[in-house]
């Protein structure tokens, strides 16, 4: 019974607002498509990126639809840094990491550079200043060295298909190349004389990386079975039965049965063998400089992680070996 003596109606709110109460702002409805001139916006952005590795793009064009949304019949290219953080901490609530939103401000950020040079309004870039939030930051995995020489130690049974594979996961151990990277390796990138391959990295860089003997020797056994394909694409150097250029989700389903039939206790994807290229050549090395030009990182501070990597493993071996660190 309500306070007057009447019976409240069936499917009346429970914690509507009484007297002297503020009922609550419903919350925003996020559209399900952009608005007209944010949608022109993102087919402007779309051909603006034609040029870019096909991963990275559809990553940019993900993240500024997602800005679309967010924006709803704003202009995109309009907002204001305080909106731009409001929209990172609508999204951080919704469950996304800080690295997640790392990435998806770097998208943002391209966006803008694309849209000053196209409207005389935007003075600067709303992201100016605007940080993600911090997350734990995860250290990546790497095979050991003995894991990573079974995964690539495929044997010669004739089968065209397994020659190419271990060529692609020796190149990918060898030269700690990304998946885009090594899917989009072609024939006259790759110098078999000198030992070197090269590919067009994060931001359309190019970088000039060694290989190694035992990759220059899978591949010289792939090329002529690659020859004999009907119909292969000229330039790919790593192409599927019917002469197609690899796709990139095609190289990890193989590397991840690779690693299955290989006996390895792990799921191995392709920036694993990335990994173990990296924490393999600076535990021998100890050049930080140099794997970080090999990996084609902008900053050494993606490299320094790395080195956690390496002290990992010092610490296990002091852990075992060192009386006064021994655990009871």
């Amino acid at each position: 019974m309500s306070a007057k003596g009447c019976p409240e109606r069936e499917g009346s709110p429970v914690n509507a607002a009484g007297p002297g109460e503020v009922r609550p702002a419903p919350r925003a409805v996020t559209p399900v498509s952009p608005s007209v001139a944010n949608a022109a916006w993102l087919d402007g952005f779309a051909v603006h990126l034609v040029g870019r590795p096909a991963h990275t793009r559809d990553a940019y064009l993900r993240d500024a639809r997602a800005l679309a949304l967010q924006a709803g019949d704003t202009d995109m290219a309009l907002l204001t840094p305080p909106q731009l953080r409001r929209f990172l901490a609508t999204l951080h609530g919704r469950g996304l990491s800080g690295r997640s939103l790392a990435r998806m401000l770097s998208s943002w950020r391209a966006f803008y550079r694309f849209a000053q040079d196209r409207d005389a309004r935007i003075v600067e870039s709303p992201c100016a200043g605007l940080k993600p939030p911090r997350s734990p930051r995860k250290l990546p995995a790497a095979l050991s060295p003995d894991e990573a020489t079974r995964l690539v130690t495929i044997a010669d049974d004739g089968d065209a298909l397994a020659l190419r594979d271990r060529a692609l996961f020796e190149l990918a151990y060898s030269s700690g190349l990304r998946l885009s990277e090594l899917a989009g390796v072609d024939v006259d990138r790759l110098d078999l004389a000198t030992a070197e391959v090269r590919v067009w990295g994060k931001g359309a860089k190019e970088r000039i990386v060694p290989v190694g003997a035992a990759a220059i020797a899978a591949i010289r056994a792939w090329l002529p079975l690659r020859a004999a394909l009907p119909e292969v694409d000229a330039k790919a150097l790593f192409v599927g039965r019917e002469g197609r250029r690899i796709a990139p989700r095609t190289i990890q389903r193989r590397l991840a049965a690779w690693a299955i039939r290989q006996g390895l206790p792990q799921h191995v994807h392709p920036h694993m063998l990335r990994h173990s290229f990296a924490s393999h050549v600076l535990q021998s090395s100890g050049d930080l400089r140099a794997v970080q030009e090999m990996l084609g990182h902008a900053s050494i501070a993606s490299t320094q992680v790395y080195t956690h990597l390496d002290f990992q493993a010092l610490a296990k071996v002091y852990d075992a070996a060192h009386p006064r660190a021994r655990r009871k």
